[in-house]
């Protein structure tokens, strides 16, 4: 477990790690190389159980494509959007005005489209006692006012949820001492479920149908349940991320999943993103355990 910090030579070191584990060479990722049957997009490693599931159906439905995908924190897929080095990112912010600029300043047409909905989840081992939280409590905690006693433990440093985190306590670092962060979500739930004076923040989708390298440690760890007193008209209500909370907006720890795409109209990349946010698309989202941007319709017979 390393301190929340990350200098910007590791992170280039460690980007490129991922790149060759990922069997993609740093050279492959040249501009102006595409093909209506090829891909390759970045995409914020946090989403990973969702996009798996996305490019798993998406394959089989189209034979011929090949499209490829490098996991990598928020902030390197940007820059490689803005470098020009991909075309496509998935991640869980839109892009800002000055990010827009560079891409306009390229002629390139960018669209930015939500697709599903995403919770934070709050977790804890099995054994602790604190099973309820305020949002007040989540914002002292991640300013060194609050759960002092408890480590803190959240994934990659540069990952949007990192960010998300520091916008929402208006805190620009979080260098507390009992504040750690590990490489993955998967990481930080294995951690948690071996050490119950801890809290883990986490994408909610690592938690549903996980798989068999970290399912015993999800069975380890509990969900805390978190109320909204900061809100007009409070609920006094604690709530726990499910599709119906986020639905409802009753779930406050929340942050927009979006595409964009730079790809152009006739390309592989317009192709997974209609899929993504079609029907099919959606249902994935809907099984991952989080909000669809567009609910499936159901459809039921009554037979007499």
């Amino acid at each position: 477990m390393t301190r929340y910090s990350l200098c910007p030579g590791v992170c280039l070191l460690v980007l490129f790690l991922l790149f060759q584990s990922c069997g993609h060479k740093t050279n492959t990722l040249k501009k102006g190389k595409y093909t209506p049957d090829s891909l390759t997009m970045v995409v914020d490693e946090s989403l990973q159980p969702i996009v798996d599931q996305e490019l798993y159906v998406f394959k089989a439905l189209e034979t011929k494509a090949r499209p490829k995908v490098i996991y990598a924190p928020e902030n390197e897929a940007v820059n490689l959007l803005l470098a020009d080095s991909v075309r496509m990112v998935l991640i869980p912010r839109e892009l800002s005005a000055q990010e827009k600029q560079v891409l306009k300043s390229r002629n390139l047409v960018t669209i930015v489209n939500r697709f599903a909905v995403d919770a934070i989840a709050i977790i804890v081992n099995k054994s602790s006692n604190d099973t309820l939280i305020t949002v007040s409590e989540v914002k002292k905690m991640l300013n060194g006012q609050a759960k002092q006693d408890k480590n803190i433990i959240f994934d990659n440093p540069n990952s949007g949820l990192v960010r998300y985190l520091k916008e929402f306590s208006g805190n620009k670092e979080l260098k507390q001492k009992n504040i750690f962060s590990l490489k993955s979500n998967k990481d930080v739930i294995k951690y948690v479920s071996q050490h119950p004076n801890s809290i883990g923040i986490v994408g909610f989708p690592w938690l549903n149908d996980p798989d068999k390298d970290y399912a015993d440690a999800v069975d380890n760890i509990k969900i805390v349940g978190v109320r909204n007193d900061t809100a007009k008209n409070a609920s006094p209500d604690y709530f726990t991320p499910s599709q119906t909370t986020l639905a409802l907006k009753q779930y406050p720890l929340t942050r927009n999943l979006y595409i964009v795409n730079c790809t152009g109209n006739m390309s592989l990349g317009m192709k997974f993103e209609v899929f993504m946010r079609g029907e099919r698309g959606q249902l994935i989202v809907l099984k991952s355990g989080i909000l669809p941007d567009n609910i499936p319709d159901r459809q039921i017979n009554i037979v007499k």
